[in-house]
């Protein structure tokens, strides 16, 4: 295995790592690193894909006593059933509008000026959600409600659009719907285990062709960079919130958009336009 190929499998497992559960946008991180690191052909589209696998079993692995409650639970308790249904409520949005419309969403718009302009777009968004009254009716994953589930699957489907961030559309939806910053962040993880596992074998199976054993070791080094980075993430975000809101995130995103804006307008980097 080229060493070089394995260090730059190693840069984006932890950029994803990092990223996926932060409302920072991962995809729109990933875009620009494979960019920088010159590994954004199919090859590489299909290796970032792949890596979520990593940050997917970081977030088990932190919730495995609740994920085995829910699941000892799920034959006769309600709030177990409740639970799982709501998270599926919550992922088929994304799907669906996925299945309709990913190849379109990717054809024209995984390119670094379109993230750029996300990533401050979004930031506005959580300024402005910060800056608003916060109405708590939801403290709990527990005790959320079907249509919560529904609003928050309609959040999580914004991040179709690169750069918009996943995890930052269902946690600022959330506050904006009611939850606890808390019970927001936590159901955008739980969330993130059939969304993310959902993708990667879609892909997997939709770009068989280009599966090579050669590639097993950057797959390898990927994965674990991810699920270490991710672990690390996860669990400084649960501790950063209980104190702390999410502007720094929004003022990290306007930096880092102007940053590409400004890149890509004076053709100081070269980012893919598309």
């Amino acid at each position: 295995m080229d060493p070089l190929l394995l260090l730059k499998a190693v840069i984006l497992g932890v950029v994803e790592g990092l990223t996926e559960f932060l409302p920072v946008s991962s995809t729109g991180h990933l875009i620009l690193a494979g960019d920088l690191l010159n590994f954004n052909d199919d090859r590489g589209k299909l290796f970032e894909i792949v890596i979520q696998s990593g940050a997917i079993l970081a977030v088990c692995w932190e919730y495995r006593a609740r994920i085995m409650r829910v699941a000892l639970g799920l034959p006769s308790e309600r709030w177990a059933q409740r639970f799982v249904l709501n998270v599926g409520i919550a992922f088929l949005p994304l799907a669906i509008l996925g299945l309709l419309f990913g190849k379109a969403i990717k054809a024209n718009l995984f390119n670094a000026p379109t993230v750029a302009t996300t990533f401050i777009v979004g930031a506005l968004i959580i300024l402005w959600a910060e800056r608003r009254e916060h109405q708590v009716r939801v403290r709990e994953v527990e005790d959320l409600s079907f249509l919560d589930a529904i609003k928050l699957g309609l959040a999580q489907a914004c991040a179709l659009i690169p750069g918009v961030s996943r995890s930052g559309a269902t946690i600022i939806g959330g506050l904006l719907f009611g939850l606890s910053r808390r019970a927001a962040t936590e159901f955008s993880f739980f969330l993130a285990i059939p969304t993310l596992l959902g993708a990667t074998v879609y892909q997997l199976y939709k770009e068989r062709a280009l599966l090579s054993f050669d590639d097993v070791g950057m797959w390898a080094a990927g994965f674990v960079a991810a699920f270490v980075s991710a672990f690390i993430a996860v669990r400084g975000l649960l501790r950063y919130i209980s104190t702390h809101d999410f502007t720094i995130f929004a003022w990290y995103r306007i930096a880092f958009g102007i940053v590409v804006l400004v890149t890509w307008h004076y053709g100081v980097i070269a980012w893919s336009e598309g």
